[in-house]
């Protein structure tokens, strides 16, 4: 395991972890030390907590509730990179987190974009503080695990392995024109198989995990300032700029001229833009 303290004040720490442990790796039992949300940046990984059992893939989001013991696996891919937004009892104070029963939160529009934001301040790219974006993912993720059902997978693990690879094809291969019958034959299975051991697993269908994965790109791309909007779009997979406009919009809560305009320059316009309702 490799890993990079990217941000670290009063209780509040922003690390990056990559994980190098494969199928042949024998798993073993650690705690979160403090409540912890990692966002899945690529790659994959099981995660075992409370005698229940979650696939991740890019996009997920781990929640790590202080003292609870867990086992991450690598039984279905290779490797995996996280990036892990760490908060001490005392920092949060008067912020709720989620609910204690919440383990994972499936791939989601706004969050993926916000992890490439995370990513972006990072490299430099935005005029956001790492600490300020550490604070919307905690309110984002509050609030989206209020109104999604923390479901885990409940399927044999040569679905759940047949799911995960899918999804990091889907991931690498995004910015191609992709249907169901084409990523199902990927998979090795027929259409409607495939849409149900895909969205039992990941806790979205193929086509909103290839939207998702286009919005993360999108969101990347979109804090390089001398790149055109139009390019960005049709980079990400998107047939026209007017759709992926809408999408974006829908997802964000404002458009990529907007999102682009307030990552590198007005954060009090993102916020407030943020905080809006979530939206996919």
């Amino acid at each position: 395991m490799r890993t990079t303290k990217r941000f670290s004040s009063a209780g509040l720490s922003v690390t990056e972890y990559l994980c190098d442990s494969g199928p042949d790796d024998t798993p073993f039992s650690e705690h979160h030390h403090v409540f912890t949300l990692s966002f899945v940046r690529g790659g994959g990984f099981g995660y075992r907590c409370g005698g229940r059992a979650f696939e991740l893939v890019a996009g997920s989001v781990l929640i790590g509730h202080q003292g609870d013991e867990y086992v991450c696996t690598h039984e279905h891919v290779h490797g995996d990179d996280c990036l892990s937004f760490e908060f001490s009892p005392a920092l949060l104070g008067e912020v709720a987190p989620p609910v204690r029963s919440a383990a994972v939160v499936p791939p989601a529009s706004q969050l993926m974009i916000l992890g490439e934001l995370a990513q972006s301040a990072i490299d430099g790219r935005s005029d956001l503080g790492l600490d300020e974006v550490a604070w919307l993912f905690l309110d984002r993720v509050s609030r989206h695990v209020a109104n999604v059902p923390d479901a885990p997978a409940a399927l044999p693990a040569r679905d759940r392995r047949r799911a995960v690879r899918t999804a990091l094809w889907i991931d690498a291969h995004a910015s191609q024109p992709l249907t169901l019958g084409l990523i199902a034959r990927e998979a090795g299975l027929s259409p409607f198989q495939f849409l149900r051991v895909f969205s039992r697993a990941i806790g979205v269908t193929p086509h909103q995990y290839l939207l998702r994965c286009r919005l993360r790109r999108a969101a990347r791309l979109l804090t390089d300032d001398d790149r055109a909007v139009t390019d960005v779009a049709f980079d990400c997979g998107f047939g026209d700029l007017s759709n992926f406009v809408r999408t974006f919009h829908r997802a964000a809560g404002i458009s990529p001229r907007a999102f682009r305009r307030a990552a590198l320059r007005d954060r009090n316009f993102l916020q407030e833009r943020i905080s809006a309702p979530l939206v996919g």
